[in-house]
């Protein structure tokens, strides 16, 4: 007998009906994301240029770059209204003594009911704005380095060329100061001591050639 009294305590509890609470939620988010990118163009290469001779040699390029992002929202809502809808489930259904009971479902005549507004924040910002800087750097050099270096030599016998060149007229220079300042001493004139031509025939002086006999006759 207890264990039949059990098995109908068992169906009863299955065929009693459950009540279902339903609960509504809303989520919301907002953001924005931007993006910046920072192009590196390639510059011109750094050359050697001299008398008709370029010579290409390795380039470094530092720079260094500032940029800014100004953003805002229109129009600017910080709150938003949400909803809060009737729950109520007091009818649908009825227990063992037939009374009534909810079903797990709205009442007809309450479903879509708005109870009331509730103030959510939207997290939205009226305006933001950032500031970002960096440096890129870019290195070059040439692939053909042979060629770099005889255009190096071929530079470097080029200024030789130039440093004999200006030796020659120097000491062209030198000896016509000389000729003109001794021609001058010969001729008995000179420039006054102390003033600025002076300094040009200050190194200056006249001796007797050797090997050159130098005689005066005494006359009677």
């Amino acid at each position: 007998m207890k264990l039949f009294k059990y098995i109908l305590i068992g169906l009863s509890i299955i065929n009693t009906p459950l009540k279902a609470n339903s609960i509504n939620t809303t989520s919301n988010s907002s953001g924005s994301v931007v993006n910046q990118a920072v192009q590196v163009v390639p510059s011109r290469q750094f050359q050697y240029q001299m008398n008709g001779i370029s010579c290409q040699g390795a380039t470094l390029n530092i720079s260094p770059f500032v940029s800014t992002t100004y953003g805002y929202a229109t129009p600017y809502e910080p709150y938003f209204d949400r909803p809060i809808y009737s729950t109520r489930d007091i009818e649908g259904d009825t227990d063992d003594n037939g009374a009534a009971i909810g079903d797990g479902d709205v009442d007809a005549g309450y479903r879509g009911e708005i109870l009331y507004f509730e103030k959510v924040r939207t997290g939205m910002r009226q305006s933001n704005t950032s500031i970002n800087g960096g440096i890129t750097a870019t290195f070059s050099i040439p692939l053909d380095r042979t060629k770099v270096k005889q255009c190096r030599k071929a530079m470097q016998k080029q200024n030789e060329l130039y440093e004999a060149s200006l030796a020659a007229k120097r000491l062209n220079y030198e000896m016509s100061r000389a000729k003109t300042c001794a021609d001058n001493l010969k001729n008995g004139f000179r420039f006054k001591p102390g003033t600025a031509m002076a300094k040009i025939c200050s190194d200056i002086e006249l001796i007797t050639p050797p090997n050159v006999e130098h005689t005066h006759k005494i006359k009677k």
